[in-house]
């Protein structure tokens, strides 16, 4: 079974997507996501220009031998735009290879190790009754487990926390957050590290007083901290039981995380930027994080993430992959199947896509008890709509710039 075609197609349902369409040369689809979230354009052009015209005509079950052709072949290694045009072959890939099985993905990986994948979802508010406000309707929607972030004293706007506030599942209207404006320049947002570690604990404090136990509680830092500031706030959050404490630090210094470990037992979580297994290496075997963030999307596809996730294992780190709406239903599929055959699996990432975007993608995952499973069709369960996609053209949107506010570029 030959590859036939592979057409890469970039469309904005309310935000960019970019999926890889393999055709084979017997008529079978596989769909893969490539979105890098305001840097969709150049992921679209490594496709078109230098991936798609090696696709032709290769054998569409070799998986493995593809996935090395294409990271070995082209020498220039790693880096989330050839991981993350490599992660759309790998995806389309697999998913021709379980229609042709006649079954679902997560078969093909070691069929299910458990009935569904544990979800968290975003709660936020720009104050906190905004907030609880926001964690009820999570609650009420079935979330067992959900992410805490709020407006910051004296600061106009921070990443994570919606403008408007979320509606429920069900609501076409829903939270959807989307930090790429559509804008010439980026938006540039400030940033006071010290008013942030003032105000956590606090919120987290009210949460617990509100809402009880029984919540599993998860929060992003989003690579603003220090070592040491890092390592203050986890230790601030321990009378809070956190699920887990993200991106506490820019982790291309890994040393910066043996600090941490070494004054905090809050649960650490990393590498939503990470690209592949030399990302990890020294995080997992030395055990300084206790979840993997890489997203199927941006990290080499279902072959890559699952090797992670196998050295993981030898470690007792689990998976919580990231997955917000900038990764699009192509990719969330993938994640919950490799999710439900993954023995060390942690959680998922959940954010309810929009309707616009249901409607192009046609997900079959089902959301139901807190948790995600795919559906049993063949392949991935994705009904992509190719003529309704073509209505939604691609948008310029930048993420955000993040400065102190003394001016200084800081890290977000």
């Amino acid at each position: 079974m030959l590859i036939e075609r592979a057409d890469v197609i970039v469309t904005s349902p309310g935000r960019n997507f970019v999926t890889l369409k393999i055709t084979t040369d017997d008529g079978v689809v596989g769909y893969g996501d490539g979105t890098l979230n305001g840097r969709e354009l150049a992921v679209a052009s490594y496709l078109t220009d230098h991936v798609v015209p090696l696709l032709i005509g290769r054998d569409a079950h070799a998986i493995e031998d593809t996935w090395q052709y294409l990271y070995r072949g082209a020498y220039w290694r790693r880096g989330p735009v050839t991981m993350a045009a490599i992660a759309a072959v790998d995806t389309a890939l697999w998913d021709i290879k379980a229609k042709v099985a006649g079954l679902p993905l997560y078969q093909l990986l070691g069929g299910a190790s458990r009935e569904r994948c544990l979800v968290y979802g975003h709660a936020s508010g720009k104050d906190i009754p905004e907030l609880f406000d926001s964690v009820r309707r999570h609650l009420e929607e079935g979330f067992r487990a959900i992410r805490i972030q709020t407006g910051v004293p004296g600061l106009d706007s921070v990443y994570g926390v919606a403008s408007s506030a979320a509606a429920s599942i069900g609501d076409d209207t829903r939270y959807d957050y989307e930090p790429a404006r559509r804008s010439a320049l980026p938006a540039e947002e400030s940033w006071d590290t010290r008013a942030y570690l003032r105000h956590v604990p606090s919120v987290f404090e009210a949460v617990r007083g509100e809402f009880g136990e029984d919540i599993a509680l998860l929060h992003d830092a989003h690579h603003r901290l220090t070592p040491i500031q890092a390592a203050k706030l986890g230790k601030s959050l321990e009378p809070y039981d956190l699920f887990w404490l993200e991106d506490v630090t820019p982790a291309e210094n890994q040393e910066a995380l043996r600090w941490v470990r070494h004054h905090t037992t809050t649960p650490l979580a990393i590498g939503e930027v990470f690209n592949s297994v030399w990302d990890y290496q020294h995080l997992i075997r030395e055990q300084l994080i206790d979840y993997v963030r890489s997203p199927i999307t941006h990290a080499g596809g279902v072959t890559s993430v699952r090797r992670i996730m196998d050295y993981a294992a030898m470690y007792q780190v689990k998976s919580g992959m990231h997955g917000p709406t900038d990764v699009s239903p192509v990719g969330l599929a993938a994640a919950v199947h490799l999710g439900l055959a993954l023995h060390n699996f942690g959680i998922q990432e959940y954010m309810v896509h929009s309707k616009q975007t249901r409607e192009v993608f046609g997900p079959t995952y089902e959301f139901a008890h807190g948790g995600l499973r795919p559906s049993e069709e063949p392949g991935l369960g994705i009904h992509f709509d190719d003529d309704l996609a073509a209505k939604y053209p691609y948008e310029q949107a930048y993420l955000p710039v993040n400065r102190l506010q003394d001016g200084t570029v800081h890290d977000w």
